[in-house]
């Protein structure tokens, strides 16, 4: 019971969780790492896992093990220009490249925590107190960390 449970909870989440990590780290390889990581996590704790906050709980493993990847190489995430959004077909992609490429560079420049505030109020559609548990933070302040996110891309968007 419990593996099918499993693995209806992969089918129905693990394109989202992709999604996301891929959006944090900007490399495909480590999004797929992120992502089973994510799962695996997920299974050896399954009793910590609320119905209610699945969602919730599967974001903040995934972040959570980002940074931890992040402090052990001490490294900087830097995309490079061949990594695009896995999600949007061919035409889509093609006219909206220039805008997106503009918005992960905007995004990179960002420290983390507002980058994934950020992605996941746009791309993820959570709402400010999912954002605030999943990055350990009051409501106002996940909002204000979106508010100024958003502003920063819209501005320098504007800009240029």
């Amino acid at each position: 019971m419990i593996l099918y449970d499993f693995q209806a909870l992969y089918e129905s989440s693990a394109q989202e969780v992709y999604r996301f990590a891929f959006w944090l780290a900007g490399d495909s390889a480590e999004a797929e790492d992120i992502t089973s990581e994510t799962f695996i996590r997920a299974w050896v704790n399954h009793a910590a896992i609320r119905t209610e906050a699945l969602k919730t709980h599967l974001f903040t493993i995934a972040r959570n093990y980002h940074l931890e990847e992040q402090r052990r190489k001490k490294r900087p995430v830097v995309l490079e220009e061949v990594y695009s959004d896995p999600a949007p077909g061919p035409a889509q992609i093609a006219e909206l490249r220039p805008v997106l490429e503009k918005v992960r560079k905007v995004l990179q420049t960002l420290p983390e925590i507002y980058r994934a505030a950020f992605i996941l109020r746009v791309q993820h559609e959570l709402p400010y107190v999912e954002i605030g548990r999943i990055l350990g933070l009051s409501l106002s302040v996940a909002m204000v960390r979106v508010h100024r996110a958003r502003f920063t891309v819209l501005f320098t968007r504007c800009r240029g």
